[in-house]
């Protein structure tokens, strides 16, 4: 399996008075067109995805849209365990997928840190990463996912795809 995994791109600064529940806290204008980038590249490196699943957090889903429109992934589709569930939670919600899949999933930090560290090391704590808003990471699998037994193919932060495009 490959997995594309992809942190959500910049928010909306939190405030409590415009969103009481800050799931509902959206993309920016400057995170929405800095991942715009982000999602045109991907669409390149990897033409086709199986499916991409995201947190229904609207930042995220916003991001998960996005790769839609800009790279022709497909629509996402709603996955609660990535809105902070143990990285455990995550892989058991992957083992629906055929190993030959190529998979995006869209959240959030901390728990993608540790997701990458547990996909990598065994250990959610096995590494340190800091996965930047818009990143985006690609892990491939002999198999199925399981705890250490990924390989991390490349590492793209939205400042490098919007250097990419511009060159």
């Amino acid at each position: 399996m490959d997995l594309y995994v992809v942190r959500h791109a910049i928010a909306e600064q939190r405030d409590s008075s415009r969103w009481p529940d800050d799931s509902q806290r959206p993309l920016s204008d400057r995170g929405r067109s800095r991942f715009q980038a982000v999602a045109e590249l991907l669409g390149r490196v990897v033409p086709e995805a199986d499916a991409v699943l995201s947190s229904r957090y609207v930042r995220a889903w916003q991001t998960a849209e996005l790769l839609a429109e800009h790279a022709g992934w497909p629509e996402p589709t709603p996955c609660p365990e990535l809105e902070g569930a143990a990285s455990a939670t995550v892989c058991e919600a992957l083992q629906q997928f055929p190993a030959e899949t190529v998979v995006a999933i869209v959240g959030h930090e901390p728990s993608f840190s540790e997701l990458v560290a547990y996909f990598l090391t065994g250990d959610e704590g096995g590494m340190e990463m800091e996965f930047k808003k818009g990143g985006a990471a690609c892990l491939r699998f002999p198999a199925a996912p399981r705890p250490g037994s990924a390989s991390l193919c490349w590492y793209l932060t939205a400042r490098l795809a919007g250097a990419t495009q511009e060159a």
